[in-house]
């Protein structure tokens, strides 16, 4: 029998039994071995903090159950196909599926892990993506002065990105001084928002905070332009479009990952250009914790009450 977990209601987790159903001629038998906690948005999910006005868009591709619980959410997850057309048969997959033992999905849901990409490092393509989709929206320019304020995994995963570019000046921002380790091991320069350098052409904001926003604007130059990727649930956001924010001619704008930001690329070729970007092993930064999948009901109540400081936490599945 096969396990999955659940959010019972806010605040408690609790792993149930699964009866997986025979895989059709299209589909695929995946063996589990490995899942990412999403911190930013998985603990927002397990306090029971998304808004009733967005129980569908934050829907997960194979949730079950319904905001605020029983829920059955999660999209990092990361296996071995069992059974299957013959391409994908003994292939190392992504897919955006919670955590589970094992599980039946379309074959067209998977994306072959490349050989370059360990397991445990491609259960951060979910989060590679939406780094991906950010700077597609930003749109950065040769010798953008560019700040992301936000260090957890999404704008780790964005500086990461945008530090390729040439000749641009990244800074990774953040209140915690001690992510500057990480910062380090991303090969990005790194600053609390009291030091952080200005007169930013760009700013990514991804620390889902009023303060953190704020300072985004300070940072920007004349014209400059904020790229919000937070996501806040049901808190009420305060923003200062006092003082010069229009003098300056400031820009606010979103991204989200929900809608793929070029036209030209479909979703499928958003994840293959994350999982080739984690052939660098520099991404293993972003994993800094690791539990068993048996211990996830009792570990994930720490994490989402800040006893634990893991960016992203790796599930490890018993073999079969």
């Amino acid at each position: 029998m096969e396990q999955a977990f659940w959010v019972q209601r806010p605040g408690e987790g609790a792993l149930r039994p699964v009866t997986l159903p025979d895989p059709g001629p299209d589909d695929v038998l995946v063996r589990t071995l490995c899942s990412g906690v999403s911190r930013g948005t998985e603990t927002l999910v397990f306090h029971g903090g998304v808004p009733a006005s967005q129980h569908d868009v934050m829907r997960a591709p194979f949730q079950e159950g319904d905001f605020p619980g029983p829920v059955k959410y999660g999209y990092l997850n990361v296996g071995v196909v069992e059974r299957g057309p013959a391409a994908l048969e003994g292939r190392t997959v992504f897919c955006l599926y919670p955590h589970q033992t094992a599980y039946v999905v379309p074959a067209s849901a998977v994306t072959p892990v490349p050989d370059g990409v360990p397991p445990g490092r491609a259960i951060l393509a979910g989060t590679v993506e939406t780094a991906v989709n950010a700077v597609w929206d930003a749109r950065p320019r040769l010798g953008d002065r560019i700040a992301v304020i936000g260090a957890g995994m999404v704008g780790c995963s964005v500086a990461k990105v945008l530090q390729g570019f040439p000749a641009t000046r990244v800074q990774l921002i953040d209140v915690d001084p001690a992510k500057a380790d990480v910062a380090e091991a991303l090969g990005v320069d790194f600053a609390t928002p009291e030091a952080a350098l200005g007169d930013c052409d760009l700013v990514v904001h991804a620390s889902a905070s009023e303060a953190g926003l704020a300072r985004a604007l300070e940072l920007l130059a004349p014209e400059g332009e904020v790229v919000e990727l937070s996501w806040y649930g049901d808190r009420k956001v305060t923003v200062p479009l006092g003082e010069n924010f229009h003098s300056r001619r400031l820009v606010i704008r979103s991204s989200q990952v929900g809608t793929v930001a070029r036209p030209d690329r479909t979703y499928a070729q958003r994840l293959g250009v994350a999982l080739d970007l984690l052939a660098d092993p520099a991404f293993e930064a972003l994993v800094s914790g690791e539990c068993t999948f048996e211990d996830l009901p009792s570990v994930l109540p720490r994490l989402a009450g800040n006893e634990l400081s893991a960016l992203c936490l790796r599930v490890m599945y018993q073999p079969h």
